[in-house]
């Protein structure tokens, strides 16, 4: 017999991917339960019992997300390449996943949480910090870098994290506003002819590299 309240073939997994996607493209607190339960194929009471309740359910949708079309930062991060090599990875690979089909635009962490009642502020704060997660986790990439003698050794590495990830953010608005693939590629080009420039680094002929 299925668990009281959850119907006959629930499948658990395609539930959280549903409620993720509407998560993702309405924010937690636009997210209705309403809507959550009818993406989810379920009802109320099914959803309480299988995830815990809504704050519960969006923190599992949050995960999911991460090990989905959020895992771009950190696969682009730890690839065996150079740093810029890596930077750009991380801005073409996000801004593909933004305006690909099949799900909403844009990237969940950056939209999902920005705008919350008093109640939802610790949520607020936890999805905040994934967001400077990112900003840390680009900063340990460029000191790599600059401990492997690839970039110089007095480079603001807070700094040009901070930029890159601004530059991702940003990305992800210009998505959710519409923009397409080609918009995307050509914000990324422009933000990688300032790496030389930012990075201040020359080759053996002085001539600033490629």
């Amino acid at each position: 017999m299925s668990p009281r309240g959850r119907p006959r073939g629930f499948d658990r997994e395609v539930a959280l991917r549903a409620a993720m996607h509407v998560f993702w493209e309405r924010g937690y607190e636009g997210a209705s339960l309403a809507d959550l339960t009818g993406a989810m194929g379920i009802n109320s009471p099914s959803m309480y019992a299988a995830f815990g309740g809504k704050e519960a359910l969006f923190r599992e949708a949050l995960a999911l997300y991460g090990k989905t079309s959020g895992s771009q930062t950190d696969r682009a991060l730890a690839a065996p390449t150079t740093t810029r090599d890596a930077v750009e990875a991380m801005l073409r690979d996000n801004a593909r996943v933004y305006v690909e089909p099949g799900h909403p635009r844009g990237c969940m962490v950056v939209h999902a949480v920005t705008n919350y009642a008093p109640g939802n502020q610790v949520l607020h704060d936890d999805v905040a910090k994934l967001r400077r997660n990112a900003v840390c986790s680009l900063r340990d990439r460029i000191r790599q870098g600059v401990a492997a003698g690839e970039l110089p050794a007095d480079l603001d590495a807070e700094g040009l994290a901070s930029f890159y990830v601004a530059v991702l953010n940003g990305l992800s608005t210009l998505a959710r506003d519409g923009a397409d693939a080609a918009e995307l590629d050509a914000v990324v080009g422009n933000a990688m002819k300032a790496w030389n420039t930012l990075v201040r680094k020359q080759d053996d002929d002085g001539a600033a590299p490629g």
